[in-house]
């Protein structure tokens, strides 16, 4: 009897993973909405689809017996009105609570490591679920425990250091996916691309709403393209025209046309500027460009993983079931367990020859849409100059308020002491011979007065350069910030000589910052990592607190990317609700080898 229950157990979840699958392509076709701009679909897909999953984690505690919770972060607080009456999302202002909500919950949704983890699953279970019952057949009831614990590693929680290790097969499926991916934004950037130039050449007045939306198109090819494969593809767009400014009869000037109204000079304002950049009409050929190309390298994976897969189905579903004999081109007709057994290493190779290379492809996809999507040079010049000139102000503005900062600090401390020392020195030389012993008290407190003031001046050479930086360079002198930090910290990293010093105290400040802002909002444990590649200077500060930072909100993030932006660096900023906060810092910079040096060690170290 605990055999025949097994068995009905197993077939009913494998008819129940078939609805996955269902569960698979309202995802993809919410994903495509989002991909046109209709933005409202995909998190409420997502969240469907979460209640499946949740069915599958109670079946396999019943029938299983293997208890399985939920593996998904907190979900984010309710939108909080502010005093005026609004709600804030960054530099967004609403009316209304809906809006901050809805994309808190697209952000929490989609920004969860078991959301990919559960896609994965709900493509691989169904197949998998499909051999149960003749599992259960051959191996009992033990079988469904050991699906259970399958399921559990799937789409049950992960600690930490779980979710960044990931074994072979998980990495090659998980950039096979982002090949799919980035071929299917290629496609989704082609249709618009075709709109774009059916729109510029027969309304050319609807040019510049229909080209800023599908660069919006463009922007999430480069952001997956980013997260999937580390390939970073910057925006090549050149800055948005201004305002234009009236003469002085309150006339708009374009030309030797005069406008009564400021709509036709923008209007005309904005569409040369769309249709005068080049990286314009560079979307609309990267668009068939890096489709054919994305097409060509994911095809022949697409073949073999799905005959693969397919003929796995043929083999041990479809032959034991329905059909005594099944033939699957180009092998020859099984009919017998011992023949399926011999086809099987051959697919299973097949299987293997669609995932192996598909991490290089998926980075190969990237670089090219980087040809295309990404800014020429003379445009990362343009864009280098015009960042300069947004950022000289602010680097100008932050001088001049250390400055002053440090005159207050000298004439409010140091000063101040100084002149208290000064009278109590006139005092001591007016009672050294009257009342000796009132001298000696007075030089007392003088030598107590000039410690502490000795110390307060170091503090404060130190808030201006510290002398550890100095001394032994930025990667001790972040260790040493390490050390003093009250959270558990974790430095790691080489650098292969001494940075620049302004860059080295730029960088000292913004991580001391970073640790100072984690410690505050309840983080308990930080990890740093510094490397130098490429004439590039990366520093990654990830610590486990509650998310949620933004840098519109945050007067100190502003602060670190005001110091950057001197440097034509840059700060990255990755917080979604519930954990962890991921910044990361690049600035561009040189350095002096010093192989004897030693801040070139590669250890680590815990504080």
């Amino acid at each position: 009897m605990p055999y025949l229950r097994a068995v009905g157990r197993a077939l009913a979840l494998a008819a129940f993973s078939l609805l996955s699958w269902i569960d698979v392509l309202v995802e993809l076709i919410a994903f495509v909405l989002l991909c046109g701009g209709l933005v409202f679909f995909l998190g409420p897909a997502v969240e469907w689809a979460r209640g499946r999953s949740a069915v599958a984690r109670t079946l396999a505690a019943r029938w299983c017996g293997v208890e399985i919770e939920a593996p998904y972060r907190p979900e984010p607080p309710e939108p909080v009105r502010e005093r005026d009456g609004w709600y804030r999302d960054g530099n967004q202002l609403y009316k209304r609570a809906f809006w901050v909500r809805w994309q808190h919950r697209l952000t929490w949704a989609l920004e969860d490591p078991a959301a990919n983890r559960e896609f994965s699953w709900q493509l691989v279970n169904p197949l998998l679920t499909l051999l149960l019952p003749v599992a259960v057949l051959l191996g009992g009831p033990r079988v469904l425990h050991g699906y259970g614990r399958w399921t559990r590693w799937w789409i049950g929680p992960h600690p930490p250091s779980e979710l960044a290790r990931k074994n072979w097969l998980h990495r090659h499926l998980e950039a096979l996916g982002h090949q799919f991916g980035i071929l299917a934004l290629s496609v989704v950037q082609l249709v618009f691309s075709v709109v774009q130039l059916v729109v510029v050449a027969g309304a050319t007045p609807l040019a510049p709403p229909v080209v800023l939306w599908s660069r919006s198109i463009a922007d999430t090819l480069r952001r997956e393209a980013e997260n999937w494969t580390g390939v970073r593809i910057p925006r090549p767009y050149q800055p948005p025209p201004g305002v234009p400014i009236p003469r002085a009869d309150g006339l708009y000037q374009v030309g030797r046309q005069l406008y009564e109204e400021m709509f036709w000079p923008l209007q005309n304002a904005r569409t040369r500027w769309i249709l005068g950049d080049r990286a314009t009409w560079r979307d609309m050929a990267g668009g068939a460009l890096s489709s054919l190309v994305s097409l060509a390298c994911s095809l022949p994976a697409l073949v073999l993983f799905g005959w693969g897969m397919t003929g796995l189905w043929m083999l041990w579903v479809w032959r034991p079931f329905v059909s005594s004999r099944v033939q699957w081109s180009p092998l020859p007709e099984v009919s017998t367990h011992l023949g399926a057994l011999a086809q099987t290493p051959l697919i299973l190779l097949a299987l293997v020859i669609a995932v192996a290379p598909a991490p290089w492809l998926a980075r190969q996809q990237a670089r090219f849409a980087r040809v295309w999507f990404g800014p020429t040079e003379s445009a990362q010049l343009a864009q280098r100059v015009e960042r300069l000139k947004q950022t000289r102000s602010d680097v100008t503005v932050t001088q001049a308020a250390e400055l002053r900062r440090i005159e207050r600090d000298l004439h409010d401390g140091v000063q101040s002491r100084l002149v208290a020392m000064g009278m109590k020195l006139g005092a001591v030389e007016a009672l050294v011979d009257t009342d000796p012993e009132a001298a000696k008290r007075l030089t007392a407190e003088l030598r107590a007065a000039s410690s502490e003031a000795l110390t307060e001046l170091r503090a404060l050479i130190r808030g201006i350069h510290p002398p550890v930086l100095s001394e032994r360079g930025l990667l001790d002198a972040v260790r040493a910030l390490a050390l003093d930090s009250p959270l558990k910290a974790q430095v790691t990293g080489s650098l292969p000589g001494r940075i620049e010093e302004p860059v080295e105290a730029c960088v000292y400040f913004a991580v001391s910052e970073l640790l100072g802002n984690a410690a505050k909002h309840g983080a308990k444990r930080v990890s740093i990592e510094v490397e130098f590649a490429g004439e590039l200077l990366t520093v990654v500060v990830t610590d486990d607190g509650p998310g949620g930072a933004n840098l519109a909100r945050g007067s100190g993030l502003r602060g670190i990317e005001r110091r950057l932006g001197g440097f034509d660096g840059r700060l990255a900023l990755t917080s979604p609700i519930g954990g962890p906060t991921k910044a990361t810092l690049e600035i561009p910079c040189l350095i002096t080898p010093e192989p004897s040096s030693p801040k070139t060690s590669t250890c680590s170290e815990t504080a």
